[in-house]
């Protein structure tokens, strides 16, 4: 598997992008195929990025931190751009706002669960997060406080369906205990 760091349009080679392959996949171990729970996935690069105007690190967000509802957060991806649209080539970007976790747990049931998950509204004009954005970042006040998980299948623009965020905060234990250099590297 490779990563494409720094890229705009993902169909394209771009003087900015960084291609480096995947050395090893941390899955979570609680992670389930085919559920929406522990959907988070670490990978570790075979070289290190080169930062740049392009290509930065970001914070996460502390393991006790709270994201408040109704702030407004970025998110990006290549996903679709409308219900039953097509993938999109070039990176979309909107805000979308984060919403109080029993409004959330009030239409997706059984779903959502409110320990490691959040959810956002969206304006309908703006468009949001779609199929095709999972993996992608939730961004309020400069740290990745979301990872894109799920949204209505085939109905990403319905306001009526809030769209679900992996929560990484929750995470954040266990991302620092993975990125923490291991003395029996081979």
């Amino acid at each position: 598997m490779m990563v494409v760091l720094g890229g705009h349009n993902i169909s394209a080679t771009e003087k900015t992008q960084q291609r480096i392959e995947v050395a090893r996949y941390h899955q979570h171990p609680k992670f389930t195929p085919g559920e929406f729970e522990y959907d988070i996935m670490l990978l570790q690069l075979k070289e290190k990025a080169k930062l740049n105007k392009y290509v930065k690190t970001i914070g996460i967000p502390n393991k006790n931190g709270k994201t408040p509802a109704n702030i407004n957060c970025a998110v990006a991806g290549w996903g679709r751009t409308g219900d039953k649209m097509p993938l999109s080539d070039v990176l979309r970007e909107t805000t979308e706002k984060i919403q109080f976790s029993f409004e959330c747990k009030n239409i997706w049931g059984i779903y959502f669960n409110s320990d490691h998950m959040m959810c956002t509204k969206f304006n309908r004009k703006m468009g949001g997060v779609c199929q095709g954005d999972s993996g992608g970042p939730l961004i309020c006040n400069k740290k990745v406080e979301g990872i894109t998980a799920y949204t209505k299948e085939d109905e990403c623009s319905n306001p009526r369906y809030p769209h679900i965020f992996t929560k990484v905060n929750y995470f954040s234990s266990w991302i620092k205990k993975v990125m923490k250099p291991s003395v029996n590297v081979a």
